[in-house]
């Protein structure tokens, strides 16, 4: 397939990039690369393939979730640079 410098022009405002010169063609020639190998996939008989659903049969192996107090609420407000008796302060983010 032939790609235009329309075509690359059209990629390169969607994308907000800018190409000129030999950049342009660089990535017109690397486009056309893509293009023919996904045409050579396309002759590839996939009829009778099923398709890929995991890439190995390994299983993940979660261990159990199992709920624990692991810092106090003192210890984590211990080093907030600022807070306010249970809370911590933190500036105003959105103005209403």
């Amino acid at each position: 397939m032939d790609i235009s410098t329309e075509t690359i022009d059209h990629l390169a405002h969607l994308a907000r990039l800018e190409f000129k010169g030999a950049e342009k063609a660089g990535i017109k020639a690397d486009l056309e690369k893509i293009i023919g190998f996904m045409d050579k996939l396309r002759e590839i008989d996939t009829k009778d393939v099923e398709p890929l659903i995991f890439m190995s049969d390994e299983v993940n192996r979660l261990r159990e979730d199992i709920p624990q107090i692991t810092v106090t609420h003192e210890e984590a407000l211990r080093n907030a640079p600022k807070k306010d008796s249970d809370y911590f302060r933190i500036p105003k983010v959105l103005d209403k």
